[in-house]
């Protein structure tokens, strides 16, 4: 669960809910929520302030296991982990990207 990690880490480092909520620019609130696991599927903008402030990076708050390593666990090369930041620092959603997909499958077709 991605609210087990970030609570992890954020312990780890010694940051408090308060401070962390500062760094990465995520509500106090929300980040209690995500760790406390009642928000499941924070934004990828959201994993990604989070993960910065947390020294990491996305796939690491989204692995399972910790300490994993999920772009070689699922091949996924940095250009495509580039990708993905670029288009959160962009503002695109999941829901974008999720419509993004469904477009080209049916382009496809």
């Amino acid at each position: 669960m991605i609210g087990i990690r970030v609570k992890l880490l954020r312990m780890q480092t010694g940051c408090s809910i308060t401070e962390l909520s500062k760094k990465s620019r995520v509500s106090k609130s929300y980040l209690s929520c995500i760790e406390r696991g009642i928000q499941k599927n924070p934004s990828l903008l959201v994993l990604s302030r989070l993960a910065k402030s947390l020294g990491t990076n996305v796939e690491n708050l989204l692995d399972q296991k910790q300490g994993g390593d999920t772009s070689s666990k699922h091949n996924i090369d940095d250009d495509w982990v580039q990708l993905v930041h670029d288009a959160v620092l962009q503002g695109i959603t999941k829901e974008d990207f999720a419509f993004y997909l469904e477009f080209i499958k049916f382009t496809k077709k």
